[in-house]
Parts: C-alpha cells; structure tokens; sequence
C-alpha cells in the first residue's frame, strides 16, 4: 500500500505559541502545505503580522489572542477555530514558557504554579476540547510541544523540567486512550533551536555577548550547529498530516543528534 502524500490541504489546525519562533514557522509551513491554520498566541498585533505574511504567500489563516495559561482562553482558542473554520483536524500545542531559573530550594511556588499553567495545563485543557470530536470522526492529530528536558533532568530549571516530563506523560496517556478510535498523538522534542528563548539564554549566559553564546550552544550539538524554526516546523508538519498514519504516542527528537548520541564537544 502506497504511502500517503504529504499533504494537509484542507485540514483545520490550531498553532498555539503562533507568533514567533517555532509556533510562527509551523504555521507558515502548514498553511504551505494547504492546511487553515488558526494562530493562537498573547499578542494580536504580531499574530496579525503572521497571518498577513500566510495570505501574501497564498495561505489560508486566522488569529486568536489569548493566554492560554487560563482555562477560559484556551478553550476559547479552540471555540474561535471551530467557528472560523470548522471542525478542528489538528492541534499543535506549542505554547511555552522557560519560567524562572533558581535553586530547587529557592524556586517560588507561584513561577512553578506559572510554568505548569503554560506548559502543561493548557494542553490538558485543550485536548480535553477537542479529542470527543475526533474521536466521534475517527481522525485527528495532536502535537505537542516538549523538550531536551521532558528526557533529561536539567538543573536550575525544576518547573520547567517537571513540566515537560509531564506534557510527554500527558501525551502518551492520550495516545493509549485514543489510539484504536483513529486518533494520534506525539511529542515533539526541540533541541537548540533558534528561538527567542534560546536567544535569551545565549544572552544570560555570555553576560549579553549572543555571538559567544549561540556559539557556544552550537558546539552542544552533534552536528556542530543550532538549528532552525523551519526545520523543526517541517517535522511538526509531517506528525500533523496522514503520512505519519503509524506514529503515535511517540517523543520525536528535533536536536542535531543530542538526546541520541554523543558529542565530543567539537
């Protein structure tokens, strides 16, 4: 039997975390691929940035402003999809924050409380909304977002880590529920990719030198550099479509070679 092609066109899928980095990449590769992309992130005026740049290269999309770290806007994001679009087909749920960096003993129950609203609990939240749907169709895809920590145990970063481990935990029990209805749903794994937030990191660490500090995590890499927005998106785009019928439940590394190999340090 003949693989299926690469292609979403048609489909409805929501991009959570839409307006920079990843999240916007992912949509503009998605709407590439003949897929109405709702973007959802805090900002209006950068989501509507993003949409325009979709429609100038002959997209199809929408934006929903909303924190989806509170029940309420996560849900509405989904609601907002549905309306403009119709039933929803896939959900990348990319919305994250890094949170505070301090000692495991000095780290502050209200930033714990924070990373886990962001990272985690909006993805219960919004699979909640949308897997009875697809399951009543028997189809639909979700991808969510986790980490180099939601496999490894990073220091100074126990929010954050926690949470990841658990949007990873939180994916496969989905999966095992879903699995036999003809739904999926994975992790994919980002490892240095040039983000915002790893921009900021570069920063912290080099006291402001960003040049010293991206070359610096470069050399973290197996392959010897920090990849792209684009080519995580294009690993996201092919989970989310029906080439990737026969994986589920799966953490899919996106990280040069890190969490399966290494390095000498180059």
């Amino acid at each position: 039997m003949a693989a299926p092609a690469f292609t979403l066109n048609g489909k409805v899928i929501v991009v959570t975390g839409a307006s920079t980095g990843i999240g916007r990449a992912a949509a503009r590769v998605l709407a590439g691929q003949g897929a109405r992309v709702m973007l959802v992130a805090r900002r209006q005026a950068i989501l509507d940035e993003a949409v325009a740049e979709i429609a100038d290269a002959g997209g199809t999309a929408a934006a929903f402003a909303a924190d989806v770290g509170t029940r309420d806007a996560a849900v509405a994001a989904i609601d907002a999809a549905e309306a403009r679009f119709g039933a929803i087909d896939g959900l990348f749920a990319n919305a994250g924050i890094g949170g505070a960096a301090a000692p495991f003993a000095d780290y502050g129950d209200e930033d714990f409380d924070h990373v886990l609203a962001v990272n985690l609990k909006s993805l219960f939240w919004q699979m909640k909304r949308v897997l009875p749907g697809m399951v009543a169709r028997g189809s639909g895809a979700i991808l969510a977002t986790g980490s180099l920590a939601s496999e490894r145990g990073l220091p100074m970063t126990c929010g954050y880590n926690a949470s990841k481990h658990a949007v990873l935990g939180l994916v496969r029990s989905a999966a095992a529920e879903v699995a036999k209805a003809g739904v999926r749903v994975n992790c994919i794994l980002p490892g240095l990719i040039e983000t915002p937030m790893l921009t900021h990191l570069a920063d912290e660490f080099t006291g402001g030198d960003r040049a010293a500090g991206m070359a610096m995590m470069a050399r973290m890499v197996p392959q010897g550099r920090v990849g792209t927005p684009e080519e995580l998106a294009n690993v996201a785009a092919f989970l989310l479509s029906d080439a990737a019928a026969y994986v589920n439940g799966q953490a899919w590394a996106v990280d040069g070679g890190i969490l399966g190999t290494i390095s000498n340090g180059g």
